[in-house]
């Protein structure tokens, strides 16, 4: 009766709703989205409406036996027109809105239907848990009950066949989170296969009550988690991947960034590091530095260095990639030091005549050269350009 399953259920639904708020809220417009946000707030609804303590709470403010029971049918029948509207969007097609009418017109109809049954019959004794099948011969409250549950049972196999059905024709993380929505629609569908087992019991004369209080909710829970993992895997699993990638190109380039420190500092050519920043943000400012620094040392970069380097990195590693990476290195370490050499209020020199082959290294570049750069020998050994000296070097 404490309506554990049916509460965590809630808690887990209505998370993945925050989660998404954000988004709907600078796109809603978008149907799509709505839509997502449908699915995730109503299926906690359901939960939330039908656990026994919600029950109680609600018949008694309502003052009607049972008042719950035509609610919380609603609310999953409700929630079945929004996984097949979700599915519509998801498919696209030309005839995308129209079939979503269709749907949300048909089920409708259902909860009309629950509506003008439950009025018609009588359920005066409160039942928190078992109501469809003590009442499971009782007149239109018995047809409200089927009704709503092959409304539910026809709703989770038509999105259990498309998602399944769908998922052959796509692939990434859309195929992975069809499969996980069909396998979710799939134990969705014992909520309602138990409950209608049940009811045909009662009606044999046979009392299998216990498959609705216990097998359904179980059935239930599960197939709320799994489905939300479905709803929520295509759209957070590339952010996630996004943002490992991020992650691991900004510590990449920390040795980079640490041969430009100096230079960084003296110059005052980084920005504020960002606070609380997410992984793409703390890389764009990581790659903003160095560009900043590379653009500063372009008048130091030495023609001759890079070429003596990448030829003999060539012939060490047969990589080109590799070679250019270990030539911007030596070249940048070396550029580096002789800024560091200079009066810090002395004018920079001018233009070399003779420019680098390569414009400024982009960003994939950037991580090359960083782990070029990682190799402590190199820049302990790199030269200083040519035509300068070493003294006050540093």
């Amino acid at each position: 009766m404490s309506g554990l399953i049916n509460y965590a259920s809630c808690t887990v639904l209505w998370l993945a709703l925050l989660l998404k708020a954000p988004d709907l809220v600078r796109h809603r417009g978008d149907p799509y989205l709505r839509t997502i946000c449908a699915v995730l707030g109503l299926a906690g609804m359901c939960f939330f409406l039908g656990a026994p303590p919600t029950v109680g709470a609600v018949n008694a403010l309502g003052g009607i036996p049972n008042l719950a029971a035509p609610l919380t049918y609603a609310a999953i029948t409700a929630y079945c027109a929004a996984s097949q509207v979700l599915i519509v969007y998801w498919r696209g097609g030309p005839r995308v809105h129209r079939t979503a009418r269709r749907w949300i017109l048909a089920y409708a109809g259902v909860v009309a239907g629950v509506a003008i049954t439950f009025a018609l019959g009588d359920a005066p004794v409160e039942r928190r848990t078992d109501l469809d099948t003590y009442y499971a011969t009782t007149p239109f409250i018995a047809e409200m009950i089927v009704l709503y549950l092959v409304a539910h049972l026809t709703a989770v196999s038509v999105t259990t066949v498309s998602a399944l059905r769908w998922a052959r024709h796509v692939t990434g993380w859309l195929r992975a989170g069809l499969i996980v929505l069909g396998v979710g629609s799939l134990c969705n569908s014992g909520y309602s296969v138990s409950k209608l087992v049940a009811v045909v019991a009662r009606w044999c004369g046979y009392d299998w009550s216990a498959l609705g209080t216990t097998v359904a909710p179980a059935a239930a829970g599960l197939g709320a988690l799994v489905t939300v993992t479905g709803v929520m895997l295509p759209l957070t699993a590339p952010r996630i991947a996004e943002c490992r990638r991020a992650r691991r190109t900004y510590a990449r380039l920390a040795p980079l960034e640490r041969a430009l420190d100096d230079l960084l500092t003296r110059r005052s050519l980084r920005l504020p590091r960002p606070r609380f920043a997410a992984p793409g943000t703390l890389l764009m400012w990581r790659q903003t530095s160095i560009h900043n620094a590379l653009s500063h040392l372009d008048v130091y970069f030495d023609r001759s260095l890079y070429d003596r380097t990448l030829g003999a990195a060539l012939d060490a590693t047969g990589s080109p990639e590799r070679a250019r990476a270990t030539a911007w290195a030596a070249v940048i370490v070396a550029a580096a030091r002789e800024d560091a050499r200079r009066d810090p209020t002395a004018l920079p020199p001018l233009d070399r005549t003779e420019r680098l082959p390569e414009p400024l290294p982009g960003p994939a570049d950037l991580t090359r050269i960083a782990d070029a750069l990682a190799d402590a020998a190199l820049i302990a050994s790199a030269p200083v350009p040519t035509g300068t000296t070493t003294t006050g070097s540093t």
